[in-house]
């Protein structure tokens, strides 16, 4: 009998493309819908490797599932994962760190459309039988701006080729990137005091980590153009919602879009009254052909772990 691998949370509609990978290694695949930690123990039982979306898996989980030994993450981020216990018991964490750069881009590309050209707000008025393009003032022209990147990975050289017939000026706020790659789509690398100071566009996509955490405060609200506009298309938790709410509000800045909230989904949130944040839910990521991607991509690399062979996207921390 084959290896058992257990789908442990999902939102697709099925498990085909992960049974068609897994086949290679005679795997049999179970959906259990678990969305705690002890209904993975309860359920998972004798799993051999475990799929994860967003389910939290504790120390308690690796304690539990003797025979773990891999787990895929379907997406980039692993903030819910135990990595010191994973080590600790030796369980192969792999995800997939790239598969939905063109969504990604494309998506934050909508969300400051969106909110420069005021569409929702149009949208409405037009649908409660109103019809006044002054609804919508002021507004002004893409060409022209200052562009930000809170980091200037993969993703955010993507929106920047999709910004380039606009004629901006392009900085970003980036640590950890080559010189190479500034240089390579003419961005100017600044401190991110700098970038708040002088960007009309902030666009947002960092991983989420204590430095990160709430960057975007009170006092970077403070210091923007009250003509900014703030996008987000990387982990809620960077922006305090309570602040950026407060900001648009008394008119510090002008919009906000915004595709992940600190807690998904969101029973609550100050934001949902104010016509200047345009909100969609993490669906960035989201085409046919990303998901059908992504899930391949996982469970390949699951395969690869239980076949003995080096998986192509571990995970290390």
């Amino acid at each position: 009998m084959g290896p058992r691998v257990v789908i442990t949370d999902s939102s697709y509609p099925d498990a085909t493309y992960e049974r068609e990978e897994l086949a290679a290694v005679n795997a049999t695949v179970e959906t259990i819908d678990a969305d705690t930690p002890e209904k993975v123990i309860e359920r998972a039982g004798d799993a051999d490797a475990l799929l994860n979306q967003e389910t939290e898996l504790t120390a308690s989980v690796f304690e539990s599932l003797d025979g773990l030994t891999a787990i895929g993450r379907y997406g980039v981020g692993v903030d819910n994962i135990d990595f010191d216990a994973a080590s600790e018991y030796d369980v192969e964490v792999v995800n997939v760190p790239s598969y939905c750069e063109e969504e990604v881009a494309t998506h934050a590309l909508a969300l400051l459309l969106s909110c420069l050209r005021r569409i929702p707000t149009y949208n409405t008025h037009v649908k409660n039988g109103e019809w006044d393009w002054k609804d919508g003032r002021p507004i002004g022209r893409l060409s022209g701006k200052t562009v930000g990147f809170v980091a200037f990975g993969n993703i955010a050289q993507r929106f920047a080729d999709l910004l380039a017939g606009f004629d901006q000026e392009l900085l970003a706020y980036d640590p950890y990137q080559s010189a190479s790659a500034f240089e390579n789509y003419d961005v100017e690398p600044v401190s991110f005091e700098e970038l708040i100071d002088r960007s009309d566009i902030v666009t947002v996509h960092a991983p989420l980590t204590d430095e990160t955490r709430n960057l975007f405060d009170e006092d970077v609200f403070d210091r923007m153009d009250e003509r900014a506009i703030l996008i987000n298309v990387a982990r809620g938790s960077i922006v305090d919602t309570q602040a950026l709410a407060n900001a648009l509000r008394d008119g510090e800045i002008a919009g906000a879009g915004l595709d992940v909230l600190p807690t998904e989904p969101p029973s609550d949130s100050p934001l949902f009254d104010l016509q200047e944040a345009i909100l969609t839910p993490h669906t960035a990521w989201y085409s046919e052909a990303s998901m059908e991607e992504l899930r391949r991509s996982v469970a390949r690399d699951i395969a690869r772990v239980l076949d003995g062979t080096p998986p192509k996207n571990r995970v290390v921390k």
